[in-house]
């Protein structure tokens, strides 16, 4: 089985580091975040990136998110980002608003799935939020197999991958429900998924723009 720490705020400095040199080496960890528990590897180590796709028997076509800490994160990982996509972040991060930036070309394709794009969210979730920080960004999948459904505790994440992941931070048991919303930013809002900020609220924020949904 892999190893759980618990998460304190007043350890999370010595977790953090913890955490980075999972992820230096190319491992693997488990952490709550706003919903359910989520995966992270290093989202610029292909291998890594690899290794997680083949614990969850991830589709190749299907990109993964990237989850960061605070907003200089977001320039690791896209040169473009549009004044739509500026008014969102203002208004709903951090939250779970997921959006689709196009990606620096030195990311690894089986990040983007070789759309080009790569969809972030600056989390809400304190305890990882806080790693974050110190850490850097960090994948976001859900922490389960495809086609299982998520998971809301450490002890969950342990038992469904046991010791194919190495470490699992545990923050108590997440509230689950809506996903985050992602969306695409082009000619269009384009709504990927509807979530936990809905389309009304999208609307509402940059109707001002008269920009299209779809």
């Amino acid at each position: 089985m892999t190893t759980i720490l618990s998460y304190s705020e007043q350890e999370c400095s010595r977790l953090s580091q913890t955490v980075a040199e999972t992820i230096e080496r190319g491992g693997v960890v488990g952490f709550p975040t706003e919903t359910y528990y989520g995966l992270g590897v290093n989202p610029f180590n292909p291998t890594a990136v690899n290794r997680l796709i083949q614990i969850k028997g991830r589709p190749d076509n299907k990109p993964i998110l990237v989850l960061i800490g605070k907003m200089e994160h977001l320039s690791l990982l896209t040169e473009s980002i549009s004044p739509v996509a500026t008014l969102l972040i203002d208004t709903f991060w951090p939250g779970p608003l997921t959006i689709l930036f196009p990606a620096k070309p030195s990311l690894p394709s089986a990040l983007t799935a070789g759309t080009g794009k790569v969809g972030v969210r600056l989390t809400s979730c304190s305890p990882l939020r806080n790693i974050l920080m110190y850490v850097g960004p960090l994948t976001g999948t859900s922490a389960n197999r495809s086609g299982d459904p998520p998971v809301t505790t450490a002890a969950e994440v342990a038992e469904a991958l046991g010791s194919e992941i190495d470490l699992v931070i545990d923050g108590g048991t997440t509230p689950g429900g809506a996903p985050s919303t992602v969306i695409d930013l082009g000619e269009t809002v384009q709504v990927i998924r509807e979530g936990a900020v809905t389309r009304a609220m999208l609307q509402t924020a940059i109707g001002t723009k008269n920009q299209a949904f779809t």
